[in-house]
This record gives C-alpha cells, sequence and structure tokens, in this order.
C-alpha cells in the first residue's frame, strides 16, 4: 500500500513522465483514501498532476474510487446531481438555489453537494439555503429529505469526510487540485443528469470526458457565474455535456439583453424568492438556470416550463 509508483510514473522527468491510466488513478485514490499514503506522497501525486494537467482518465479513476468509499445510498435516486464547490464567491447571491428549487418542484429530485470556501458575506451558498426551503442534512438523511421535499443539500464533510480532508489541502498548498473536479465528477447518487459549473473553459471537455469513462448518460458542463452552474441570461455561452451518453454541445441562448455583472443588483435571494423585491435580472438569471436544467432532463419548451415554475413557487401545486 504505498504510493511511490504513481509518484514515479508522473515524475520520472521529460520524455519519461506520462499520466495514469483510469486503473492506476483509481488504486492511487483507493490508497489515498484508506489512510495508508503517506502525506508527502498525496501532496506530490496532487502537485504534479496540477503541473501536467490532468486527463480524463485520471478524472475518471479517482471518480470511481471516490465513490465506492462512500456509504450506500439508501433510497430513491435523484433525478439531477447539483454540485457546488466553487471557492472565492464575490459576485452576488447564490441564485442557482433558486433554480434547483425549481427544478425540484416540478418533480425531478435534486441531490446539491459541496462546500465553498472564501465566500464574501452575503453570497454563501450555506447560509441561502433556508431562503429557498432547500434543507441542510447528513447523507444518510438525503433519501428521506429527497422523498418528503423533492431536494436536498449535504455538506461534503458529512458525505466524505477524506475528501474533504484531501480539498482543504488547498489552504496548505496555496493552488488547487484535481480534488476540486473529482468532486464535481462525484454524482454520489448516480443521478442519471448531472450539471457541473465550471470557472476556466478547458475543464469542460476535462469534465465531459472523464463522465463518458464513467458511463453518465446526460451531463451538462457550463462556465457559470463563480463556477457554478448557474447561467448569467445576457450571455449565449456554449453548453458541453452528453447526451445519452454521446457528445453533446449546444448554446445556452441568451433571454436578456444589454451588459451586466452578477454583481449588478443588490437584492437578495430571500427577497426575490419571496416576492419583496422585483428583480428582473436576478430572476431571469434563476429561470434561465432552470430552463438550462429542465431541457437536459429532456422537458420540452424548457423556458416557458421555467417562467411557469416561477410564477407558482410560492404555490408549488398550481405549476
Amino acid at each position: 500500500m504505498t504510493l511511490a509508483p504513481y509518484v514515479a510514473i508522473l515524475g520520472r522527468g521529460q520524455g519519461r513522465a506520462r499520466s495514469l491510466t483510469m486503473d492506476e488513478a483509481r488504486a492511487a485514490m483507493e490508497i489515498i483514501l484508506s489512510g495508508e499514503g503517506a502525506p508527502e506522497a498525496i501532496g506530490a501525486i496532487l502537485m504534479l498532476l496540477r503541473m501536467k494537467g490532468e486527463v480524463a482518465e485520471e478524472i475518471a479513476g479517482f471518480t470511481v474510487a471516490a465513490r465506492a468509499a462512500l456509504p450506500v445510498w439508501q433510497g430513491a435516486r435523484p433525478a439531477v446531481d447539483w454540485p457546488s464547490y466553487a471557492a472565492g464567491r464575490t459576485r452576488g447571491q447564490p441564485w442557482f438555489l433558486a433554480a434547483a428549487r425549481l427544478v425540484a418542484q416540478a418533480g425531478h429530485p435534486v441531490l446539491l453537494h459541496g462546500w465553498n470556501s472564501h465566500q464574501a458575506t452575503g453570497a454563501s451558498v450555506r447560509a441561502a439555503l433556508g431562503d429557498v426551503g432547500i434543507a441542510q442534512v447528513d447523507w444518510d438523511a438525503a433519501p428521506a429529505e429527497l422523498a418528503r421535499s423533492g431536494i436536498a443539500y449535504v455538506p461534503l464533510e458529512k458525505m466524505h469526510p477524506r475528501l474533504m480532508d484531501l480539498l482543504r489541502l488547498r489552504d496548505i498548498f496555496g493552488l488547487r487540485s484535481c480534488i476540486n473536479t473529482v468532486l464535481r465528477m462525484l454524482n454520489p447518487a448516480i443521478a442519471p443528469v448531472a450539471l457541473q459549473g465550471v470557472f476556466h473553459p478547458s475543464y469542460r471537455e476535462l469534465q465531459r470526458d472523464a463522465a463518458s469513462l464513467l458511463r453518465q448518460p446526460t451531463l451538462r458542463v457550463l462556465k457559470g457565474g463563480g463556477g457554478e452552474f448557474e447561467h448569467h441570461p445576457a450571455k449565449d455561452i456554449t453548453l458541453h455535456g452528453l447526451n445519452r451518453g454521446d457528445l453533446w454541445e449546444g448554446p445556452t441562448g441568451a433571454p436578456m439583453t444589454g451588459h451586466h455583472r452578477l454583481s449588478d443588483t443588490d437584492s437578495t435571494l430571500s427577497d426575490v424568492w419571496n416576492g419583496v423585491v422585483q428583480d428582473d435580472f436576478a430572476t431571469a438569471i434563476i429561470t434561465s438556470t432552470a430552463a438550462l436544467a429542465l431541457a437536459a432532463l429532456g422537458i420540452a419548451d424548457a423556458g416557458h416550463r421555467a417562467q411557469t415554475l416561477w410564477q407558482s413557487r410560492l404555490h408549488p401545486r398550481a405549476a
């Protein structure tokens, strides 16, 4: 149970080093998650991968091992996996939470999971969950919460404490590692539709190709606000992903015109959701993001459906 062979593969030097195969990456992550790997070797692997640049086989192999280390999901599977692992949200409220809530109210259970660091005041994902009626629960309680309300948020440290430890190595390295990507890929309850946000455009293809190796049926990867799956409604952005396992890409569309920044509104998620204020820009963020999720689920005329769900959000039976 040593990581030395994998460090050697990645670090032999120019002309001799190579990427890990999917099986090698899986085996290395199994050692890391078992607690048997030397911390020096773990750091070496993560930083060698960062310097080299991860490939899909490595991300897929790490993800297979991470999934296998989870307790078995006990209950009906969610329709949508919605990870939230962006750091440094300085540009406004987590509007995507309202979009996820709309998708759940349409009858498509959504599992949110994540951890977010260095967030600005007022931009905290976890602090905003209650604003749209999303419960934060432990992993074991998540299936029952999905059955009750159609949506749940599981903190990473409650779902997979060892992965949380690996993610927080960023505080030591001063740099992100491939663990951030693995967490977006995790889909811990194996939902048929996965929605992933990225900050850097190059990760769209990496995550799509890793998902293909993992046999994910449907995937949408969006360069979204703050690295979340959250659409800027004045931008037509190319989505990358999978449809029934086949490579796919398509535009998001832009339901609004003009120049806007996500920080252009001072409205809060709670006030917009509850109708205390009318904020057309915030509403467009929410409904356009929900429409992308509904389209991934195969809902016809997803934009109109998202608008209907928004209008009836406080009385969901009317939708």
